[in-house]
C-alpha cells in the first residue's frame, strides 16, 4: 500500500476493510511523519493486545477442562444457575458443553458483563457449544422443596435438556447429588471455567428475559428492573401490592406482606 498517495482518512477505510494487517503495513504506518496515521498504527497496536489478553484469559479458563480431557473425558459439561436469591421467579440452570477448538472472546462471569454483551454472547454460545440445555423450576417447585433443592431440581433438568449425555460435569460451588455422573463444585466457577461461565451466560439471560415478561404482567414490582430481587424498590412495591402469583410465598420477607 503506497500510503503517501493517500490522505488518512483514505488509510483508515482501506485498514478497515483488511481482514489482516500484515507487518509489513504496519511499519509502514509507524514510519509515516503523519501523526494521524501514527494513530492509527497506535490503535491497531492496542485492539492487537487487546485481542491477544482474551486469548490468553479464554486459555486460562480452560485449565479445568484441560484437565479433564487429559483424564480422558471429552463431553465436559459446565453448569450454573440463576436465580437462587430473589423473592420472585423461577430458578434457572444452564449446562453447556463447548469443543476443544471452541473460542469465543469476552467469555466471562455473567454477573461481571454488561446486558449488552451478556445477549450477545448468549446467541454465539448458542451457535457455537457443541450442546446447550436449560432447566427451570419455577416459584411453586421452590416453595414446596426449598431453593436448594430447586436449584438441583433445575441443573438436573439442564444436563437432561442437552440432548447428549456428557461424561464430567463441572459446576459452580456444587455438586448435584441426583445426577450419577462424575462431577466437580468449583468455587467461583463462572470466572474460573469456560464451560460454567458460558453456562451462566445461559441461565443468566434466559431467566431475565422470563422476568421482562412478567414485568407486562405484574407492571407495579417493577419485575424488569430488579429482576425479583429483594431490592428496596421491591419491597416497597410488596409492601403497598402484597404478594402476586410468582413470588416465593416460603420466604419470610414475602410472608410478612401475605
Amino acid at each position: 500500500m503506497d500510503l503517501e498517495q493517500l490522505t488518512i482518512k483514505e488509510i483508515k477505510n482501506k485498514i478497515n476493510n483488511l481482514n489482516n494487517i500484515s507487518q509489513q503495513l504496519m511499519q509502514q504506518l509507524k514510519a509515516d511523519s503523519r501523526k494521524g496515521v501514527q494513530q492509527i498504527a497506535q490503535r491497531i497496536e492496542r485492539k492487537k493486545a487487546k485481542a491477544q489478553a482474551a486469548k490468553e484469559k479464554y486459555q486460562e479458563m480452560r485449565k479445568y477442562e484441560k484437565k479433564k480431557l487429559a483424564d480422558g473425558y471429552d463431553l465436559i459439561c459446565g453448569i450454573d444457575e440463576a436465580g437462587r436469591g430473589p423473592l420472585a421467579g423461577s430458578v434457572v440452570a444452564g449446562a453447556v458443553i463447548l469443543g476443544t477448538d471452541t473460542y469465543i472472546p469476552g467469555l466471562d462471569d455473567s454477573k461481571k458483563l454488561s446486558e449488552k454483551k451478556r445477549e450477545e454472547l448468549f446467541d454465539i454460545i448458542y451457535q457455537k457449544a457443541e450442546a446447550v440445555g436449560v432447566g427451570i423450576v419455577d416459584q411453586d417447585r421452590i416453595d414446596e422443596i426449598n431453593i436448594l433443592q430447586a436449584t438441583y431440581e433445575a441443573m438436573t433438568e439442564a444436563v437432561d435438556d442437552l440432548g447428549v449425555q456428557p461424561n464430567y460435569l463441572l459446576i459452580d460451588s456444587e455438586t448435584i447429588p441426583q445426577v450419577d455422573i462424575p462431577q466437580a463444585g468449583i468455587e467461583k466457577g463462572d470466572s474460573q471455567s469456560v464451560s460454567i461461565a458460558a453456562a451462566s451466560i445461559i441461565a443468566k439471560v434466559t431467566r431475565d428475559r422470563m422476568l421482562v415478561e412478567y414485568d407486562e404482567q405484574y407492571p407495579e414490582y417493577g419485575f424488569a428492573g430488579h429482576k425479583g430481587y429483594g431490592t428496596k424498590s421491591h419491597r416497597q412495591a410488596l409492601e403497598k401490592f402484597g404478594p402476586c402469583d410468582i413470588h416465593r410465598k416460603s420466604y419470610q420477607i414475602v410472608q410478612k406482606h401475605m
